[in-house]
């Protein structure tokens, strides 16, 4: 394994951990002592995408999840949950035995996952996607997400308003429950 610090082809593996995905190796160069990282999974090659034009080409986790930050980008979401809902998709595809995969179909899959853990990366999502040309495109996308999940909040996201508090548990200051 190429050392990413000093390009040199040794390096000792320190630890080894298995996952349902991949195999997470700890490394350590030979020639700098400085340590990295690596992660194997096997390569899926029998994994293809129909395109909308009826083209097939390899499945791509880098492609897929290279959409995925951009629509999650500065967003409270840490990167090893986006990274599991492309294995997630990789892995539901390939034990199904399906050999390819529509990209409508891995396209529905990964806004039904945004829509439970992030309302913004899912419209991001959904504006490239569904190609939204139009500010109304946005409107109607942001207004049938909300009335589809009501006042439920994902765990990750703020509310978009905060609930009034009412004028009788207020205090001077303004701030609810707290006296002094």
């Amino acid at each position: 394994m190429l050392c990413p610090y000093c390009g040199v082809q040794d390096s000792k593996v320190l630890d080894s951990r298995n996952s349902e995905a991949a195999v997470r190796r700890r490394r350590e160069c030979i020639s700098c002592s400085r340590r990295f990282t690596t992660y194997e999974r096997p390569q899926s090659n029998s994994l293809f995408v129909i395109k909308q034009d009826g083209r097939r080409e390899p499945f791509s986790r880098e492609k897929l999840l290279d959409g995925l930050l951009k629509a999650c980008a500065k967003r409270p979401l840490p990167t090893g949950k986006i990274e599991s809902i492309v294995t997630e998709i990789e892995l539901d595809s390939l034990r199904q035995g399906r050999g390819e995969i529509p990209s409508v179909q891995i396209g529905e899959l990964v806004m039904n996952k945004l829509r439970d853990m992030d309302r913004v990366a899912y419209i991001r999502f959904a504006s490239v996607y569904r190609d939204f040309s139009e500010i109304d495109d946005f409107r109607v996308a942001a207004e049938a997400l909300l009335h589809e999940e009501g006042e439920r909040v994902p765990s990750a996201q703020l509310p978009l308003l905060f609930p009034e508090v009412p004028a009788s548990r207020r205090t001077k200051r303004g701030r609810a429950g707290k006296s002094r």
